[in-house]
């Protein structure tokens, strides 16, 4: 089983924002900012819009359509989808570079920029605290089922999904990624889903922002890409844009992941 490191949700480029940390441990990764047909507003945590809780935390910024890809929330639609299921979808340079390297079988991990907050929702208090730290954390995960290709994509009728529909289709790297029923290594786990808040999920080096800890399967010769360690003394730090980080497989990355679950 290969692991896929995946960055997803609001960063400094798109929205501006960490996503919150809830007072309940809640790790809330907020979709991008986009052009596509889903707003905020149609997106709800309990009896709350997403656009409602970021009008509290961020209440200068405006925030209308977004991408909620991966979409591994199971309910968080206020208008529901018939025979909604998980799905993750990538394209282009970041898709180029999974293909040939990724199967069914293989776990994608993602993980995203997130700081906790306090304060409570419903009082229209939630704010972030300003002493804790940002922290790249990771978030929730999928084990691949199934890998659905851009000309195959139509025929799935995951139009729902900003990656099933419109204007991606016509892109021959647009691909779809779908979960298997259960974990391989535990069955008693859907094979897709999200994490609560927790240490060992937590990627960052302490009173760092962009050096994660020297987790001993991310070190570079056990990446699957060309990749240097610009850490300044301890830690890592892999310079760049990038959305994907396959690591080779090992018993230390497995060993990593049941740390994780």
């Amino acid at each position: 089983m290969r692991i896929i490191l995946s960055r997803k949700g609001f960063d400094t480029s798109n929205g501006g924002i960490p996503s919150p940390i809830l007072p309940d441990g809640t790790l809330l990764s907020m979709p991008i900012p986009s052009d596509d047909l889903l707003t905020f507003s149609d997106l709800r945590y309990g009896e709350h819009t997403y656009r409602e809780i970021l009008r509290q935390l961020s209440p200068n910024r405006q925030y209308n359509k977004c991408h909620l890809d991966p979409d591994i929330r199971n309910g968080i639609r206020i208008k529901t989808i018939p025979n909604w299921k998980p799905a993750f979808g990538q394209i282009g340079a970041a898709q180029s570079y999974l293909r040939n390297r990724i199967k069914a079988g293989d776990l994608f991990l993602f993980f995203g920029r997130f700081q906790e907050t306090v304060g409570n929702i419903t009082e229209a208090s939630l704010h972030f605290d300003r002493n804790a730290p940002i922290l790249h954390i990771i978030y929730g995960y999928m084990e691949i089922g199934e890998i659905i290709s851009s000309d195959k994509i139509a025929e799935k009728h995951y139009t729902w999904h900003p990656h099933g529909g419109g204007k991606r289709l016509n892109d021959k790297t647009n691909t779809m990624y779908l979960p298997t029923e259960t974990l391989s290594f535990d069955k008693n786990r859907r094979g897709w889903g999200t994490f609560d808040f927790s240490k060992n999920r937590v990627l960052t080096l302490s009173n760092k922002t962009a050096t994660w800890r020297e987790i001993p399967c991310l070190l570079s010769e056990l990446i699957d890409k060309n990749v240097t360690n610009k850490a300044k003394g301890c830690g890592i730090y892999y310079q760049g844009i990038w959305q994907e980080l396959v690591l080779k497989e090992s018993d230390i990355a497995d060993a990593w992941v049941n740390e994780i679950f």
